[in-house]
């Protein structure tokens, strides 16, 4: 579990809007500190030395996780398979 930033709003169409602390990839997937989904990265923007990120959020309110820090899940590593 990696930490992607923190809340500062949510945007007037729901959206969830973070301040990054490091490198997002769009289709992320977005867990709160109890690692229950919050939603997904689906827009990155702004300066490149001070980037934000737009999440869609899979919860009912999303107003209620003002000032909150959010992770991203690393996606599960492929099992390679073993050459005979």
């Amino acid at each position: 579990m990696q930490r992607l930033g923190l809340i500062l709003h949510t945007s007037p169409s729901r959206n969830i809007i973070v301040k990054l602390e490091k490198t997002a990839r769009i289709g992320e997937n977005v867990v709160d500190e109890n690692l229950k989904a919050v939603g997904t990265v689906f827009d990155i923007f702004g300066p490149v030395s001070s980037p934000y990120a737009a999440v869609r959020p899979t919860v009912r309110q999303p107003e209620s996780l003002a000032n909150k820090k959010l992770y991203v899940v690393p996606p599960k590593r492929r099992e390679e398979k073993k050459r005979r």
